[in-house]
């Protein structure tokens, strides 16, 4: 017996289906598709978020010097006038060194994002923004099931498409 639901689809259709439906799922916290479809991806989502809850702590910071550029109160970047050994004038952004603090992941976390990267596609929200799901499983998702110990989908029930009979169904975080 097959592990996973073959949906009717080649091998690459399905993880593509599979894939886009499930970022779609993470970024929206609701989907609308057939009910088989649906059961693949809560089993997928279920996985990913136990693995998030996991590691959702699994982190340190660290301080690190960087050099940006200067802006003015525009947001565009200041140009200082420089002179160079032969005497031509040219210009040359201005820069100022910051210490940030960044986040570094342990290994088993880092290792936890890479395999949640493969399900979660990055994506553009209505403005155009970049949307990274993987962070989104994170910083909100995780900490939101942290008591549970699993369930956190649920799978309603639609009735039939009109087109072709298909069973439908609401795929939601509980």
């Amino acid at each position: 017996m097959p592990v996973n639901r073959k949906l009717g689809r080649a091998a690459d259709q399905r993880t593509a289906i599979l894939r886009n439906m499930t970022t779609a799922f993470v970024i929206n916290g609701k989907v609308e598709t057939t009910t088989a479809r649906a059961k693949e991806i809560s089993a997928i989502v279920e996985k990913l978020i136990t693995e998030a809850i996991k590691e959702k702590d699994n982190f340190t910071t660290k301080e690190i010097t960087v050099s940006a550029a200067k802006l003015d109160g525009k947001g565009n970047k200041v140009l200082v006038s420089k002179t160079s050994k032969k005497g031509n004038t040219y210009d040359v952004v201005d820069r100022e060194v910051k210490t940030k603090t960044v986040q570094v992941d342990a290994p088993s976390r880092l290792a936890a994002r890479k395999r949640m990267a493969y399900w979660l596609l990055k994506s553009h929200d209505s403005e155009g923004n970049v949307i990274n799901p993987v962070n989104k499983m994170f910083d909100e998702i995780a900490p939101k099931y942290e008591g549970r110990t699993g369930g956190y989908t649920r799978i309603i029930k639609i009735g039939t498409r009109r087109g072709d009979g298909s069973e439908m169904a609401i795929l939601e975080f509980v």
